[in-house]
């Protein structure tokens, strides 16, 4: 058994709920790792599963995402040595604690390259940006893609990456200083204010066509916006609640905003075999490897302090990555 400390949530509600304790983590049993967590992500789907949109079975861990090094590993583990450096994007949270026994087929290598922070920063919402933009909207050059909170975690991927492809990118942040950060990570067209004015202004940039492809992690707030400012026969892709869930849909809708397809995809369904999660994993870290993605981490904080970033994090007070810090 090694001692160590994790946040947990014994009931759902808001950032006040959340507890550190400590806590013995087991051996290693087979296909597992035990790895010291250096670093952990904070992301929206943490303020989900704490509040309860996302039901999970309480008490319960919090966290997806982290990096750290492998102390010890269990039976059949292939691959993963001790001593190594990794990060992972876990199925069950529980990456808000200084240690973590996981399956050793969820862990990623990190390159010399990258810093634990970074890797800690970047996995998950990286991952995420890679499935978004080169599985589910497939994005080719020349096309144009609207990106909801284009300044946050997710987006401060999505912008360079899609103008990477190649892509027309069309951003839209809630203020002028988020608005100006997109901008600088490659926007062609950055956009502030409401919801009601975007649809006429990415119509307006273009031709009146709107944008092939809507990414759109903000859910109930934006919706409507995504809906009319999306191309005929263009992708929506919902990914996100930062604003609560998005309403129901009525497949008519889609027709009539013009044959609109519509996907709510989640990571794990685009990496379910090692081969795909380390296809997104090295596109990813090479990616940020040469400079293309440069990882932001605006606010650090201590693993004691996670409903702090709570806080943050929900009052869209963050900019770029947030990280704690066992």
């Amino acid at each position: 058994m090694t001692s160590a400390r994790r946040i947990v949530a014994r009931q759902t509600g808001g950032p006040e709920v959340l507890e550190q304790e400590e806590f013995d983590v087991p051996a290693a049993g087979p296909r597992e790792a035990r790895v010291r967590v250096t670093a952990s992500g904070v992301n929206f789907i943490d303020t989900y599963h704490r509040s309860g949109l996302y039901k999970l079975p309480l008490p319960t861990g919090l966290g997806t995402e982290f990096a750290g090094v492998v102390e010890a590993i269990g039976k059949d583990v292939k691959g993963i040595k001790p001593g190594q450096r990794v990060a992972a994007r876990l199925a069950n949270p529980g990456s808000y604690a200084t240690h973590a026994l996981v399956d050793a087929s969820l862990l990623i290598p990190v390159p010399d390259s990258i810093s634990d922070e970074v890797a800690a920063a970047a996995t998950l919402k990286g991952l995420t940006a890679w499935m978004l933009l080169e599985k589910c909207a497939k994005l080719q050059q020349g096309q144009s893609v609207l990106v909801h909170s284009a300044a946050g975690g997710v987006g401060s991927f999505l912008v360079p990456w899609a103008k990477a492809l190649g892509t027309k990118v069309i951003a839209h942040s809630g203020s002028t200083q988020k608005a100006d950060r997109a901008s600088r990570l490659g926007a062609d067209h950055s956009f502030t204010g409401s919801f009601d004015d975007l649809p006429g202004q990415v119509r307006e940039v273009t031709g009146g066509r709107g944008a092939d492809v809507v990414l759109d992690g903000v859910g109930a707030a934006s919706w409507a916006a995504s809906l009319a400012s999306v191309a005929k026969r263009g992708l929506i892709a919902s990914f996100g609640n930062a604003s609560g869930p998005a309403p129901a849909i009525n497949p008519l809708d889609l027709m009539r905003a013009g044959s609109i397809f519509l996907t709510r995809p989640t990571l794990f369904d685009y990496t379910i075999t090692p081969e795909e999660l380390a296809e997104g994993s090295q596109r990813l870290f090479g990616l940020i490897a040469n400079g293309t993605l440069q990882v932001q981490i605006g606010q650090r904080f201590l693993l004691a302090d996670a409903a702090e970033a709570h806080r943050a994090l929900e009052s869209r007070g963050t900019v770029g990555s947030t990280i704690l810090i066992p």
